[in-house]
């Protein structure tokens, strides 16, 4: 396990301060806030420690309520909506400053049999093929070196490897709305089911507005033409799945209006399986 992995495993350990009350503490992403990814990490990670072990996450919704102060920790209240037979339902909000900053409604259920079908992984190249991240980034020479370095920086816990071009890399003309990601976590984890839903959950956020930026030919943060931010955040947890084990992460963008643009997804494991839906919205704006 490399260091970044663990320092992201560290700061996933909530601590616990009262009951279904936790704190988490905080650092700085790519850009002066709390990454959203994080937050909604942390959140599910609250959530599930008032849970019984044998009831894995299955879903969870989320919205983005205000940015986060990377320089302070932040408070996780959990609240038991419902103890049933087959489903557990929980509510978290998380606090700085007095202010809730974010709030998740996440769901549990113990393992059933039932009706089984899937839509069919897509075609994508190997990962072991691709470029990783550091070669990617590095060989860009209209990106700032100390936004690079941030950038690797941030990700560090993650082998994150794009199929084509992402919006900063190639950027000023409108490409197809539809980005793929392979992505594991650097090193291998302990066999716990939430800890998996919960990195896929932190990588999650990373990636998933790519395709809006590509179908407008912008390039996003990196190349400051685009402001954006997100607003709300959705996942289905289909089947179980390994975080540190490869997954394909295929998505795309239906609609921009309004200042907003939404991004939707699939994360398949490496042998096909669909593991994961997910649905974000996002401000996109372009900076006048």
């Amino acid at each position: 396990m490399n260091e970044a992995l663990q320092g992201l495993l560290d700061l996933l350990d909530l601590e616990q301060i009262e009951v279904d009350i936790f704190r988490g503490l905080s650092r700085s992403a790519v850009v002066p806030r709390v990454f959203g990814g994080q937050v909604a990490a942390q959140a599910l990670v609250a959530a599930g420690r008032t849970v019984p072990a044998d009831r894995p996450a299955h879903s969870l919704h989320a919205y983005f309520l205000r940015t986060g102060d990377p320089g302070a920790p932040i408070v996780y209240n959990v609240e038991r909506m419902r103890d049933g037979r087959s489903f557990t339902t929980r509510r978290v909000i998380a606090v700085q400053h007095g202010k809730p900053i974010f709030a998740l409604s996440a769901s549990f259920q113990v393992h059933e049999e039932g009706m089984d079908h899937q839509a069919a992984m897509p075609p994508a190249p190997d990962p072991a093929s691709l470029p990783t991240s550091q070669e990617r980034l590095r060989g860009y020479g209209h990106l700032d070196a100390d936004v690079v370095e941030r950038f690797l920086e941030a990700r560090g816990a993650v082998d994150l490897r794009y199929v084509e071009e992402p919006p900063y890399g190639r950027f000023g003309e409108p490409r197809e709305p539809h980005s793929q990601v392979w992505f594991r976590t650097d090193g291998k984890l302990a066999d716990d089911p939430l800890l998996h839903v919960v990195l896929a959950t932190y990588v999650s956020d990373m990636t998933l507005l790519d395709s809006v930026l590509l179908a407008h030919g912008k390039g996003g943060w990196a190349v400051g033409d685009v402001v954006g931010a997100s607003l709300d955040h959705a996942m289905w947890f289909h089947r179980p799945f390994r975080a540190d084990e490869w997954l394909l992460y295929d998505q795309e963008s239906p609609s921009a209006h309004g200042g907003r643009g939404l991004g939707q997804a699939r994360i398949y494991t490496q042998e096909g399986r669909l593991a994961v839906s997910v649905i974000q919205e996002g401000v996109v704006r372009v900076p006048r």
